[in-house]
């Protein structure tokens, strides 16, 4: 029985050691985030609401862990040396994946703080587009770089991975070749990707026009880029592509785009009247910017006339829907006022006698 409580006795003590670290750092941790959540609310800033809800899981058990790693050595009279050292390991790792994962929510507080400072959602916003994309690439090589160094900390934390370590290192020439040379792409990728960061020929939201598909940019990550097409489909392409090969930027200097529409009418078409009901239809648009509006005669063909309509929109959705507008607000105008003035093919029919004369007989 003296044994018993002999050993029951110390465990006890180790365990409500163990037991008062964890629940103070929980403690720490309630009164903390309260208090930030109480700022939060009165401040109503990005800053603090952003580190209550990124912040808070992470630190949740990094708190405890905290308090448990720094109780380690006050259980030294009751647990082996041995247990106690693999016990100090083990608590150690675990700080290290928990301070990771702290990390990589930090860039998301980051990033929230930044682009608080930039509206996306507004008519004007290349500025705004060019930060987010920057930010967006950015947070994506930081969380990749603290993934790798994490890795890297937790297996040279262990004596076996070192010596494992050593014995490789002599191939580890050979292993780099043959490794570097099947990750090629993916490594070409990702130096697409900083350069894309850097240089930005597209951004989060550009308009495209890309493999003859018109989409907006809803996704750029380290390998490949999501191109959200009109129709609700996806085009993944690999981040390499908008380096190496043409395509289409409607936005890349501005939103605001031109848009045509092309009619093809008789020669009798009266020019004037269509440019005067041209500019009455794109006033009284809610899709026109107010900037530029035309009508131009580019073409004269054998059987009809082309006319070009020209007016601006301030983006690519706009002066879509401005097109179509204005062609089918032309087109019953035509057929309200000039039906005779749409496209037709002229015949001329010869009576009897020009046929006899040119045939040099009657017709039949």
């Amino acid at each position: 029985m003296h044994s018993i409580l002999q050993f029951w006795g110390p465990a006890m003590v180790s365990g409500l050691l163990f037991l008062g670290a964890i629940l103070i750092g929980l403690f720490f941790h309630f009164i903390s985030f309260q208090a930030l959540r109480r700022i939060a609310k009165r401040t109503a800033r990005v800053l603090e609401g952003s580190l209550y809800t990124h912040c808070r899981a992470p630190l949740r058990i990094l708190i405890p862990l905290i308090a448990l790693r720094i109780s380690v050595p006050l259980h030294a009279a009751v647990i082996p040396a041995e247990a106690l050292y693999y016990l100090g390991k083990m608590l150690s790792t675990i700080l290290i994946i928990a301070a990771a994962w702290l990390l990589v929510r930090l860039t998301s507080v980051f990033q929230d703080f930044i682009l608080d400072r930039y509206k996306v959602d507004i008519s004007d916003n290349l500025s705004a587009r060019k930060v987010l994309t920057q930010i967006d690439i950015v947070r994506k090589i930081l969380i990749f770089i603290i993934i790798l160094v994490t890795l890297a900390m937790v297996l040279m934390s262990f004596d076996s991975f070192r010596r494992i370590g050593t014995s490789l290192l002599a191939s580890a020439g050979v292993a780099g070749l043959v490794i570097g040379f099947a990750a090629q792409r993916t490594i070409a990728n990702m130096l697409a990707g900083f350069q894309i960061a850097m240089t930005q020929p597209i951004r989060i939201d550009d308009v495209l026009i890309v493999e003859n598909e018109w989409g907006r940019v809803e996704e750029i990550t380290l390998t490949y880029v999501v191109v959200a097409i009109w129709d609700l489909r996806r085009l993944i392409l690999p981040i390499s592509y908008f380096i190496e090969k043409p395509f289409q930027n409607w936005t890349r200097v501005s939103a605001d785009i031109l848009g045509t529409v092309f009619l093809y009418v008789d020669y009798s078409v009266p020019i004037d009247r269509i440019r005067q009901q041209l500019g009455k239809i794109v006033e009284a648009s809610g899709y026109y910017d107010g900037k530029v509006w035309r009508l131009h005669t580019t073409q004269a063909k054998e059987h009809t006339v082309e006319l070009r309509a020209l007016m601006s929109a301030r983006n690519s959705s706009d002066a879509w829907e401005l097109r179509c507008e204005v062609r089918e607000k032309l087109i019953e105008f035509m057929q309200a006022h000039y039906p005779e003035c749409l496209p037709r093919f002229r015949a001329e029919i010869w009576g009897q006698g020009a046929a006899q004369s040119e045939q040099g007989k009657p017709v039949k």
